[in-house]
Parts: C-alpha cells; structure tokens; sequence
C-alpha cells in the first residue's frame, strides 16, 4: 500500500517469508521510527523489493519489521523515486518509468482490509470510570470504522463502541468503560479492535506503521452523578445497549450531578422590564426561634453558592419559608407586588401540535430531560437585579438567578433552552423545561443523546434525574403519549370521566343529567341522547322509590362519557390564539377542574381533573379547599398551562384577588405564591349553580388519583414509611374515633 506519510518503504516480516525475497534479506541495524516520530520499529533487516504496476517493473529498497499492520507500505522514497501521481478526487495512482506512466485504480474494497489498533501503554481504569487512551491506528490520516475485539469483550469487562474515528498522524483516542465493581488492567500494546476505511472516504486512504503515544485522560466520576445514571438506565434490560449509555453518561456526567447548585453558562439572561412605577416595599413578615434559624439555614447555602448576595434595593418583597413533601423548607418569596408593574414578555411557545406532529414521523427511540430547578439555573440581569430583592429579620438580599415566582419566566427559559440547543434542532425539541430527544434508529438515538448531554454540560445545565427517561420506545410528553405507532392523549386527561359511576339513585343521576346542562347546546342531539335517563329523572320526591336505572339508561350514560372525551367537544391541543380557561370547584369529598378553551364561541374541553382530598385536608375551611383545587388543577395540566393566558374561574368569592393581593388566609396565599409563575391573567366569580360540571365531579369522584406533588404545605407531611399523615394540629383524636373514621374515608394512596 501506499503511504505518503512514511519517509522510507517496508515491509513485514511474515510476508516476507512467503515471498522469493527471503533469500535478499540482509542484516540492518539502522534505526526507524513510527509516524509519531518517537515510536521505534523493531528492523529486522533490509531487502530490495521488485514491484510490478501493470507492465512496468519497479523496486525499492525496503526496511523489514515485525508487527507492521499492513502487508507492505511504499513510502515517500518510492513516491520520489517513480514521481506518483496520486488523484483521490479519480482515486488514481500513476507511475512514471522512462517516460511512460501507468494509471492503476484505488482498491475498491477497503473497507474488508482490516488494521489492528493497540494501546500505547497499560491502562487501569477504576470501577465505574471511563478513561480516553490514545492508540495506534494504522492509518495517516482518514475517517474510519471502529470494531471492537469480541474476543476481548468476552474476556474483559470492558464497554467498547462500534464508533467512526478520525485519524492524524496515524493516531487516534478510544474510549473506555469499566462498567465492573473492579479496576481493570490492560496491558501495553493490546489489540482493543481493528479499523477499516469505508470505500466512501476518498483521501488520506494510506495505512501506516503502529503508532502509540504516552496520552490518557481519565474522567472522574462523582458517585451522586453514578447514582442518578445507574438510576436512569435502569430500565434498559439489553446489556450492551445498557454499557453503550452508560459510556455516553459517564462521559457527560455534569448535568447528572445534583450534589450541589448549578448555574448555567448563557449570553441570555432574565430582564425585569416594568412601567412607570414607586418601587414596591414590603416588611419581613415575622420569624422568631426555630422558624428563624430555619430562615438563616435557607438562605445562607444561596449566599454561599452565588444565588442571592446582600443588597442595598429600594424594592423588598417579603420572604416566607413552605414545606417540600420531606418536610424540609423551602424559600419562596412573595412576588405578587413586583409582578403587577412588570411587562409580559410576549416571546412565543412553540406550538403544541406542531410539535407533537413532528415526533410523529415514525421514530422509534426517544429520551426526555427534565431541567432540575430550572429557574435556579437562568441568571438575572445585572440591571434588575436590585428589583428581586427579599426582606428578612436578618437583611435584604437579592437574586443572581431566576427565583420562583417571577412574571416572565417561562419565555425567558424557553429562549435559553432553545438557543443552548438550537445545532439539535432536527432530532431535539424543548418545551421551557422539557426536552426530547427523537431518533428512528438505536445507533442515532446515542449519537443525538450525546450531542444534547455534552451541549448541557458545556452550559453547565443541571437536570432533574428522577424526571429523566432515556432510549424509551415511549414516552408521555405534553399530555400525549408518544410512540413509532403514533400520538395518543394521554388517559389521564380523561380519566375523571372514564372512571364516572353510573347512578344508582334518583339524586345522583339528576345531579349527572344537571352537571351536562352547560354543554346541551354544543352537543347534538343532546336530548334525543339523554332521553332514557330523562324518563327515569323526571320523578316527584314522593316517586323516587320508581327510579329504575336499566340497559337503554346505561347506554345513554356511556354514550354522553364518550362524547365527552372526542372531538369535536374534546380537543387534542391547545389554540395558540385564546386563553385558556379553568374552571374548578371543592367538596368535602374531592376536588376537580376542567381545563377549556372559547373556540369561535363554543367552548371545548382540554383536561378533566378530579381526586379525592386526603384525610387532613378535609378540615380546611372552604377558602382553602377552593385554592387547593385551583393549584392541584393547575400542577396536574401544567404541560398544558405554564406560559399560556390563564383565566381561573371560581365559585368563592374571596379567591378572585389571590394574584395580586394578600389574602388572610394562609394557606390560600401560600398557594397564590406558588402560582406565580403561571401567566394567570384573571381569577372570575362563577355562580354555583352555573358551575355544574366542576361540581359534579367533585362530588362524585370515580377511581382514586395517586398525586405526587402535594406539597406538605396543605396538611400534609410524609413519614418514613412513604404514607401521608396529617399535620399535629389537626391530627389528634381519640383511638376509637380513628378507627371509626378510617371505616368511614375511602381508602387512598399518594406516591
């Protein structure tokens, strides 16, 4: 072969011995050097080589080597000597002896030549690390296929990838992943696989000697990081598909890593811009004792880590601690003051049905991100960062980042995210803090993975590990479910009308045939269809003991569920054009809303909620029970609602102001600061005679819901055991009234 990066020719002794050369062979003892320029070849001797080219003959003086990875290799003094023309556009190579010239074609099947690759020196790699060695390739220079050994596979717990490498100077870098519990040894000048040249590539196609340079980098692995990407993968049962991701996270373990904040690297940042105003002022609300230290605890980690630093603001809002499901604290600062003199950002979300057409395209594989505080992570501008400061007993600070609760957060997010990924484009889509990742073939979905995970970590973007799912064959992204056979709304959307029960008593089946009044004039045919239970409902209080509930009132109840949930009452997407309207109600039973949009004046149905409340809550007054259905509604549609026009209706009065002003009740202003970051531009009265479909559902819920996002902040902390009890104030009671209680509660489960 060929080999414009070799200064001398040669030739290997094995193929040597099965040629007449032999007998020419003399002792040598000059010195040779692989294309490394550091690599000495071990030189047997020289021979003087007759090679012919077509009809003419040539020779060259030739070095004889041990462990040469091709047969024979013509350098530059037989280049020199014969003045080859070598054309890769033609894949040509022309010989000139006496003034003729010899035109012969480039081997055609390249890709069967196989050349062995070998480390340069021992390698260890520790458990669970992946190390990048650099080894010898054959090769001067060309794009070029990787195969691992599948003997040593076989031997050795090792993680190697069908890959295509580049090679210079006849080197290039492998990765390699232990995926064992032990270190693992290589030794020097071990064969981890071979290369081949695809018949493609047209330059550079000349093999040369081994090379090997004194060059590893290992990637250190943080065992947080190795925890959440065990968690991951765990559902990828294929061993080798498993290493194959595995090598891809450990490689890009960054984003995986939640030992401690992150703030990402982005030329965006979030502006606070606002109309003419006086800089809203409030006091620290009180804290004394525990309470206080708390605080101090809360916000002494953000100092350390950059996210808040003390500020000097004519702004102040008030802080005020929440409690997560583990009973810690959490700071939430209320800024409801702030947000009703800020400018919305108009910046557009993408369009929810042409983005979920697009992951329709008969794709296969998918993988879903999920930004682990995702806010936390955005940077505010230097300019308004005075604007986000918070009032406490012990100073005012102000945030670095993006804090909870601030108006325009969504678009901010969703510009960050898209130009962060914006190269992904064709395979990755993002949805504020959403990402999908979207491939027809395994090979592809790994390569995409790795470009989304290695531009996180470049970024310095932080995900959420538990929301994570990786080379899934489905996935559940913006209410749908999505999958190669096609799109589908997800269940859940419905599930509080599939799970309706049929009436089995006069009441409950006018409350069911009243609940339907709002949608008589946009369903047709509404009377013909509700005939049967209407001859059943029409009964004096004094007849009710006549009311028969048959088959012909079955079919009527079914058929009124299923149109329901079809079209054209029950839309699959959102318009981008109207706002969005939830409307929701409370018992002491269940709580439910129904999420819709006004469609050239008729009004269609997005998202059914309704679940049964928990044992503690059923003590809150009727306040707080209607602000717990508006932010459990809320925080089930959220892929739905975040970054949209809201518009809340509600059938309790002292709700409508729970946006921008503070309301006595507690627990219904702690839940009006968590919404804060939903563009909820109105809260409406309702009467409730006018609010029969949301009553009806959470008065006759049907399978209990698991929720896992009820923050402990209503009534609710977890115990070890995972199970939800209530808080002590409200959860003393006698044994014998516990138990009687517990006969009479449904039973329920939260995860």
């Amino acid at each position: 072969m060929i080999d414009t990066g070799a200064t001398n020719s040669l030739i290997s002794e094995s193929t040597l011995r099965k040629t007449k050369h032999q007998k020419f062979l003399s002792t040598c003892h000059t010195k040779i050097y692989q294309g490394d320029g550091f690599s000495p070849l071990e030189v047997i001797g020289v021979v003087e080589l007759q090679v012919k080219v077509k009809n003419i003959f040539t020779s060259v003086s030739a070095y004889v080597v041990k462990h040469l990875s091709a047969h024979c290799l013509l350098g530059m003094d037989y280049i020199n000597k014969y003045r080859l023309i070598i054309d890769a556009g033609r894949q040509t190579i022309s010989v000139r002896k006496n003034n003729i010239i010899t035109t012969i074609k480039f081997e055609q099947n390249l890709e069967d030549i196989r050349f062995p690759v070998r480390l340069i020196n021992s390698v260890i790699i520790q458990p669970q690390h992946e190390v990048s060695a650099r080894v010898s390739a054959g090769i001067s220079s060309a794009s070029v296929l990787f195969q691992p050994s599948y003997n040593l596979r076989q031997q050795i717990p090792l993680v190697l990838r069908n890959s295509r490498l580049e090679v210079e100077r006849h080197t290039t870098s492998i990765p390699l992943f232990n995926p064992s519990k032990y270190p693992q040894r290589l030794p020097k000048g071990l064969i981890i696989g071979t290369i081949s040249i695809p018949s493609q590539i047209k330059e550079n196609l000349t093999p040369s000697p081994s090379v090997l340079l004194n060059s590893l980098i290992e990637i250190p692995t943080s065992s947080n990081a190795l925890d959440n990407i065990e968690k991951v993968l765990k559902h990828i049962d294929d061993p080798t598909q498993q290493s194959i991701f595995k090598s891809i996270l450990v490689k890009n373990q960054k984003p995986f890593d939640t030992s401690k904040p992150t703030i990402a690297k982005s030329s965006i940042s979030h502006a606070i811009e606002t109309v003419a105003h006086f800089p809203p002022r409030s006091k620290s609300l009180p804290f004394f004792g525990p309470k206080l230290q708390e605080l101090k605890d809360l916000v002494n980690p953000l100092l350390r880590s950059g996210h808040v630093i003390p500020s000097n603001s004519h702004y102040a809002s008030p802080a005020i601690v929440t409690r997560k499901k583990d009973g810690s604290g959490r700071l939430v600062i209320d800024y409801k003051k702030l947000n009703a003199v800020t400018m919305s950002d108009n910046h557009p979300l993408p369009n929810m049905e042409e983005t979920l057409q697009e992951l329709g395209g008969g794709f296969k594989y998918f993988s879903k991100l999920d930004l682990r505080s995702g806010f936390w992570q955005i940077r505010i501008h230097p300019k308004d960062r005075h604007k986000t400061a918070f009032a406490t007993p012990f100073g005012l600070f102000e945030w670095t980042v993006l804090p909870q609760g601030l108006k325009n957060s969504p678009p901010t997010f969703q510009k960050v995210m898209e130009k962060t990924l914006q190269s992904c484009r064709p395979f990755c889509l993002v949805y504020i803090d959403d990402i999908v990742i979207f491939s027809k073939t395994f090979q592809e979905h790994s390569q995409h993975v790795e470009k989304v995970l290695s531009l996180l970590q470049h970024s310095n973007f932080q995900l959420n590990p538990d929301k994570c799912e990786i080379a899934k064959l489905n996935i559940d992204y913006l209410g749908h479910n999505v999958s190669f056979h096609g799109i589908k709304p997800l269940k859940e959307r419905i599930e509080a009308i599939l799970s309706l029960r049929e009436p089995d008593t006069l009441a409950k089946a006018n409350k069911f045939i009243g609940s339907l009044s709002f949608y008589r004039k946009y369903i047709k045919d509404f009377a013909s269809i509700a005939a049967p239970i209407h001859s059943v409902t029409n009964l004096i209080k004094s007849h009710r003991h006549r009311f028969r509930w048959g088959l012909d009132q079955q079919q009527a109840f079914r058929q009124l569920k299923q149109i329901l949930t079809e079209e054209p009452l029950f839309l699959s997407f959102p318009v981008d054009s109207e706002p969005l309207i939830l409307t929701c109600d409370a018992s002491n039973v269940a709580i439910s809303g129904v999420l819709q949009q006004n469609i050239q004046g008729e009004m269609k149905n997005l998202y059914y909620h309704s679940q049964l409340i928990q044992r503690s809550q059923k003590t809150y007054d009727i306040v707080a029970k209607e602000a717990l259905a508006i932010y459990l509604s809320i925080k089930r549609m959220r892929s739905f609602i975040l970054g949209r026009k809201l518009i809340v209706y509600t059938d309790h009065c002292p709700l409508c102001a729970m946006m921008n002003k503070t309301l006595r009740n507690a627990l219904a202003n702690r839940i009006s600061i968590l919404l804060q970051e939903y563009n909820i531009t109105d809260v409406l009265h309702i009467e409730g005679k006018k609010n029969c479909f949301p009553d009806y559902l959470s008065r006759n819920p049907g399978v209990p819901i698991n929720v896992d996002d009820i923050d402990p902040d209503y009534g609710m902390c977890s115990n070890p055991s995972g199970s939800l009890t209530a808080n002590a104030l409200v959860a003393v009671m006698t044994r014998s009234a516990s138990r009687k209680q517990q006969q009479q509660l449904p039973q329920t489960t939260t995860s």
